[in-house]
């Protein structure tokens, strides 16, 4: 392993820590990815600073320059995408085939928005007063503090960077500290796309240093943030606090639903609830944690499932026959084993995995959790585990798995099995999630299209897709007689 120390991007330099973190393969805990710099407070500050001083400038720049820095970043990601998705499932734990597909929906990311740094509208109206003419414009919020969490590493960074970017703000990122690899990549091939220095700034540290400076500092106009409901409780607090008032965007967890009919094809109903709860170590904040099946099918449904279960390879995430990686980290791992006790102590029934797994590396592997015999009211189906942990609810009719599905103070990503016409209408329309499934997994969701939930999972405005501008400008309404 090299001794070489991955530093901080401030003001158009790259710039040493306070302090040095590894970063630790959780497929092999032996094995360091490498050295990365913390920041301290005055790290943040100066980032803020240098964004603060790069706005004016950036904020009246060509659309042409934004584009051509979007588009620039976007081509080489997408060349990449092999090396950069290995490096993400190296250092988070997703399996390597899911690496390169997060890579590659970053790269679709940054070239969407390249396109919409072109295409920013308004509005001219007429005045109900003669005379009168009415412009109504978009333009940048000012410097914008950007923190990710660690399940998405590179395009949950590039979703919030490049709209940023695109409507003409500045930004000041702050990855999770557990998974700096891919964001500093991601750093190093922005630096080299022609944005002028202090457009776009990284600091790396705990979010009690670095994420609270970002907070604290009156020279942030507005924080995007995703991670978990406790924390983003905290960082609209502070935003709203904030003098002046910052404007926020929050997308926080989920205890998603996914309702299987007794008319469901089985082997489609499988498929949903396998993909949609263990895939990426159930690592997602759409997993399908809940799986609410209806009585008539339930026995073939659960059997089905554990069939499908037992087949499946954990191990190594770069070994390509495997389908689910490691846990994320032990304190994550610990989290998910706590919850399986909490779950048979609550009287659910334990019907496949949750024991640890050995593997020829040291990692976090855990067996993929399911339970049946469970009601709503359990913790288990109440409270987000985050790992490849579900519950089976067994239902009578559609009627109640609907009341049981909504019931939860989450609201992000909803599904139905099912081959009526008639359920699948009224459950798109009845379901209180932001996002609806028919007949595919809860998670996974296209790049061009919003993304966002209700009740404890967002707040603010939606995220990619058209509707991001929503967050990244400011409407100004301008008259002339």
């Amino acid at each position: 392993m090299s001794e070489t120390v991955f530093g901080n991007y401030i003001a158009g330099e790259w710039t040493t820590g306070t302090s040095v973190a590894e970063n630790i393969n959780p497929s092999n805990t032996n094995d360091v990815v490498g050295l990365y710099a913390r920041a301290d407070a005055a790290g943040a500050a100066a980032a803020i600073a240098a964004a603060k001083e790069a706005f004016p400038a950036w904020s009246r720049s060509s659309p042409q320059l934004r584009h051509d820095a979007l588009i620039k970043v976007s081509q080489e990601i997408h060349a990449r995408r092999e090396e950069l998705g290995r490096l993400l499932s190296r250092e988070e734990g997703k399996t390597l085939a899911e690496g390169i597909g997060e890579v590659t929906r970053a790269a679709q990311i940054f070239g969407f928005f390249a396109a919409e740094a072109l295409r920013i509208a308004g509005q001219k109206l007429d005045s109900v007063r003669p005379g009168l003419d009415i412009e109504i414009t978009r333009e940048p919020v000012g410097v914008v503090g950007i923190i990710t969490p660690w399940n998405f590493p590179i395009a949950i960074p590039a979703w919030k960077i490049a709209p940023a970017i695109a409507y003409g703000n500045t930004v000041v990122f702050k990855p999770a500290d557990l998974v700096p690899a891919s964001a500093w990549a991601l750093t190093e091939i922005i630096s080299r796309s022609g944005l002028p220095a202090g457009v776009f700034n990284l600091v790396m540290g705990r979010g009690s240093v670095v994420g609270q400076a970002i907070l604290d500092s009156p020279d942030v106009n507005a924080v995007t943030f995703t991670g978990s409901v406790s924390t983003g409780r905290m960082v609209a607090a502070a935003c709203v606090a904030s003098i002046p008032m910052k404007k926020v965007q929050l997308e926080m967890g989920g205890k998603n639903p996914l309702v299987v009919l007794d008319d469901a094809d089985l082997d489609v109903a499988v498929e949903c609830a396998v993909n949609g709860a263990f895939y990426s170590t159930g690592q997602r904040c759409t997993a399908s944690s809940r799986l609410i099946v209806t009585e008539g099918i339930h026995d073939r449904f659960v059997s089905a499932v554990v069939d499908r279960l037992s087949s499946l390879v954990v191990g190594d995430a770069l070994d390509p026959k495997t389908q689910i990686g490691p846990v994320v980290d032990q304190s994550q791992l610990d989290q998910d084993l706590d919850y399986i006790r909490v779950g048979q102590e609550e009287g659910a029934k334990l019907v496949f995995g949750g024991d640890l797994i050995k593997r020829d590396n040291p990692g976090h592997f855990l067996a993929p959790a399911l339970f049946t015999e469970t009601s709503n009211a359990m913790r288990i189906n109440r409270e987000e585990i985050f790992g490849p942990v579900a519950s089976v609810v067994r239902v009578r009719d559609y009627e109640e798995a609907l009341q049981v599905a909504n019931d939860t103070a989450f609201g992000l990503s909803a599904g139905i099995c099912t081959t009526s016409l008639k359920y699948a209408k009224h459950f798109k329309r009845n379901s209180e999630a932001g996002m609806v499934m028919i007949n595919v997994p809860t998670a996974g969701v296209d790049y061009h299209v919003p993304f966002g939930g209700r009740k404890a999972s967002s707040y603010g405005p939606r995220e990619q897709g058209s509707y991001a501008v929503e967050f990244y400008s400011q409407v100004k309404t301008a008259y002339t007689g």
